[in-house]
């Protein structure tokens, strides 16, 4: 996807005919981004970050798992389901690479939480992730320290 396509894509793209399907979240980092956790990485809707949050790389998420279309969340859960996160801020981009899982629920309606572990809980979005908060570019996370606004685009690959 081209930058101008992120900037311009609807919430929810795609269809339930084997296409793409596309989820994007607008958020902003904080001053007490490190990026330091490494087995997840989180954007969530509160808007505070104490330092003690060392997976979480941007607050005030515009929307949480429990906000996305019916047709991503299945695709999502279909085994053999490949989600892409890309983040991006300031220029700069990371994508990180995960399975779907059958017990996803995409109920939860504050953050968002993408884990190199087989994990689930209701704020799970990705399983099995290629990378975790620790491994996300330096340059990346010095903008989100300095509160540069930040695009999680969530992509599902159905299986």
């Amino acid at each position: 996807m081209s930058d101008d396509a992120a900037t311009d894509a609807p919430t929810t793209e795609g269809s339930t005919d084997g296409a793409e399907l596309v989820e994007v979240v607008r958020a902003r980092g904080h001053e007490n981004v490190s990026a330091e956790h490494v087995s997840t990485l989180e954007f969530t809707s509160d808007d505070f970050l104490t330092p003690a949050g060392d997976c979480i790389l941007a607050i005030e998420a515009d929307r949480v798992p429990a906000d996305f279309d019916d047709a991503f969340v299945d695709a999502c859960r279909a085994h053999g389901a490949t989600i892409t996160a890309t983040i991006e801020a300031a220029g700069h981009t990371h994508e990180v690479t995960g399975r779907g899982h059958p017990d996803f629920s995409f109920e939860n309606e504050r953050s968002h939480v993408i884990r190199t572990s087989d994990y689930v809980d209701d704020r799970t979005v990705i399983v099995g992730a290629s990378g975790a908060a620790a491994d996300v570019d330096r340059e990346l996370v010095a903008a989100l320290a300095d509160g540069a606004d930040a695009t999680l685009t969530l992509e599902v690959e159905p299986a």
